[in-house]
């Protein structure tokens, strides 16, 4: 396989809404440079990105695929990304790769919410972009508005282009950049009237674009009122490159129309990369994980060259892997190359310590490059096996699974005895468990996850707790008196030893202690943990041949039960502080939604251009808020949620928190 120069490579990451036809657009490029010999369907489920099981059965991609094409003799690596917000991982470490992002959108007259989130993920990461608008030739559609709505929030989009459409068929283009109209052929043809005050105010726009990026072409465009074809294109390269213009270009990928223009544009307007450090590196990106194949990790070379054989330092596991052999990819397909260098991206196999976001270099790279900033989980669901005999397979094989999922992360709740899926949205976590299914076997079950409850005693009580058992032979006898009340030295748990006059003798007294320590592991409303708990002993009986330590266990254990539940037991649950950033016209709907949910509204202020709304809410009101939140705000919302405090809960809610767990225990049961 051809090895090529820096120079003559060029990585873009297609990013967008979903369902507006990315895959569909990387299928036509690699066509277009006969990279693959047939033009693949989403709908068909034969197209050479989204080759999982999922995605065919889908019709979405779920993960990131990579391919390549040559065109021009440029090398040109496209990453083709998921549209769902469930998957923003994926596009985050295409982003974190790719010198530039072609943003598809549909031609439906209005700007989508992935539009207007992939336009704003660019900014943020000050990335050049291409605007792509797709599906010009359906029933409907209109290029010219499309633009406008999205001009309309970021006035930096300027056409390069204007498809004209006939029908459904698109039989030219107005190339705002040369100043004229060609067919399909690439024939000139005269500038359709109906787009031709468009095309003057797009000429115009991308005219001063070009000329404001130097004195010389300013000083030109100010004496003449025009720049040269040339010109033009070398002020909108400096434009695009300091993210200073968007250039929108439209067709139809399934219809392979429109495509190679775009194409030519990657190849002029993307700028080339640069090596990121001195030495020979490399930073993988992505995990893809086979249970038959092993881990294939896809990278980009951040400097020099790596070739096969090579022996690199993993920076973040400090430890070193061998090198075996070089892949580059085009979805599934492994194509062997001898060398990658700097800015070319490929795959390698069969390495032991890395994993996503490692970097690896030679002797004379010391520290790892920066990391990607995957983000935090937003949602967690309880798993287990639809089979109890198959839970450590489930867990095993979920955790070889998460190697190629970067955002989401098993995670072990011992107050509640689960297991917790925690990522972006709930259908991730649902495909990662067909996938456990689909390639290992074994079925999981997903689930709400409990809440972690705490009780405590608002009164103090009394209690005696008589354990007497006679059955023969020595029998088991003992008897103690105990007072509950709230305020534990240490928030949690005391024992207090007020026994006189030997009432209970001395070498029982810790087994009474030992029965109250082991019982307050379980209040008697749930039986969820109980806090902030004082015992006394103050009094008791005993027998002096059948008194034994278990029985003051028992005892105990029985004084505990009669005494908290006379002691007015409450329910306490976790709340946590929220951070919720929204456009402003949600405001409103949000902070209603936010009383709905019990919880309460500290601040709001505002913050680039978005509002902030600072809360506290009960974690129970949250277990799905990460879906709730993209539905009230149609995707445009997040949030950010840690762990505040324990606060009582109304009596009002206690019945429903009994029954939830009189539930999950028979569940439980059942199962066994």
């Amino acid at each position: 396989m051809k090895i090529y120069d820096t120079n003559s490579i060029r990585n873009i990451a297609l990013i967008g809404h979903g369902g507006e036809g990315k895959t569909s657009l990387a299928e036509a490029i690699l066509f277009n440079a006969k990279a693959i010999d047939r033009l693949g369907r989403v709908d068909d489920g034969n197209s050479t990105m989204d080759f999982d099981s999922e995605e065919i059965a889908r019709k979405i991609s779920i993960g990131l695929s990579v391919g390549y094409a040559e065109w021009n003799g440029v090398k040109i690596n496209v990453l083709d990304t998921p549209g769902f917000f469930d998957f923003e991982g994926e596009v985050i470490a295409a982003l974190h790769v790719a010198e530039a992002a072609v943003v598809v959108t549909s031609a439906t007259g209005s700007m989508s919410v992935g539009t207007e989130k992939a336009l704003e993920m660019v900014a943020e990461r000050k990335k050049p972009t291409i605007l792509f608008v797709n599906g010009v030739t359906k029933e409907n559609a209109n290029f010219v508005e499309t633009v406008n709505a999205i001009r309309a929030s970021f006035p930096k989009v300027v056409m390069a282009e204007i498809p004209v459409v006939e029908g459904l068929a698109m039989k030219g283009y107005v190339s705002v950049l040369e100043g004229k109209a060609f067919d399909m052929s690439g024939k000139e043809m005269p500038i359709p009237a109906n787009l031709q005050d468009a095309f003057d105010t797009a000429r115009t726009e991308i005219v001063e674009l070009a000329a404001e990026t130097s004195d010389d072409l300013m000083e030109k465009y100010f004496e003449e009122g025009d720049l040269s074809h040339d010109e033009v294109l070398a002020g909108i390269k400096v434009a695009i490159a300091s993210q200073s213009a968007i250039l929108v270009y439209g067709g139809s990928a399934t219809q392979n129309v429109g495509v190679t223009n775009l194409m030519n544009a990657v190849n002029s307007f993307v700028p080339a990369p640069e090596a990121k450090v001195e030495g020979s590196c490399l930073q993988v990106f992505k995990s893809v994980v086979d249970p038959f194949v092993g881990k294939l990790l896809v990278f980009k070379v951040m400097g020099g060259s790596i070739g096969g054989g090579a022996v690199l330092n993993n920076l973040n596991a400090d430890k070193q892997e061998r090198i075996s052999a070089l892949y580059c990819l085009k979805g599934k397909k492994q194509e062997g190359v001898e060398k990658l260098v700097a800015g070319d991206i490929g795959a390698v196999a069969k390495l032991s310590y890395t994993k996503t976001g490692d970097t690896l270099g030679d002797d004379s790279v010391s520290e790892p490059l920066s990391a990607i900033p995957f983000p935090a989980p937003v949602i967690s669901l309880a798993i287990s096996a639809a089979k109890m005999d198959d839970q450590e397979k489930v867990i095993g094989n979920l955790q070889k699974m998460l190697e190629e999922e970067s955002t989401v992360r098993i995670e072990s709740n011992p107050e509640t005895n689960e297991t917790l899926l925690c990522g972006m949205g709930e259908m991730q976590l649902d495909i990662i468990c067909k996938k456990v299914k689909n390639k290992y076997g074994v079925e999981a079950v997903l689930r709400e996850p409990r809440v972690s409850y705490r009780e405590a005693i608002h009164k103090v009580a009394e209690a005696v707790g008589r354990h007497k058992k006679q059955s023969g032979g020595a029998g088991q006898f003992g008897q103690c008196s105990v007072r509950f009340e709230a305020g534990a030295a240490d928030g949690v748990f005391e024992f207090v030893d007020a026994v006189v006059g030997g009432a209970i003798p001395r070498q029982f007294i810790p087994a009474v202690e030992k029965g109250l320590r082991e019982a307050f592991k379980a209040g008697v409303l749930a039986g969820y943990p109980m806090i902030d708990l004082k015992c006394t002993v103050f009094d008791g009986k005993y027998h002096p041949v059948d008194s034994k330590e278990i029985a003051f266990v028992t005892a105990a254990k029985l004084a505990y039960a009669e005494g908290i539940a006379a002691a007015g037991p409450y329910f306490l649950e976790p709340v946590n502080d929220v951070k919720i950033i929204v456009p402003e016209s949600y405001l409103g709907d949000v902070m209603g939604d936010v009383s709905k949910r019990r919880g309460s509204i500290k601040y709001t202020e505002q913050e680039g251009g978005r509002q902030v709304i600072s809360a506290s809410i009960p974690q129970a009101e949250m277990l799905k808020y990460a879906t709730d939140l993209r539905s009230m705000t149609q995707g445009r919302g997040r949030f950010i949620a840690t762990f505040a405090e324990y606060q009582e809960v109304p009596a009002s809610a206690n019945a429903k928190i009994i029954e939830d767990a009189k539930k999950r225990k028979a569940e439980l049961d059942a199962r066994k």
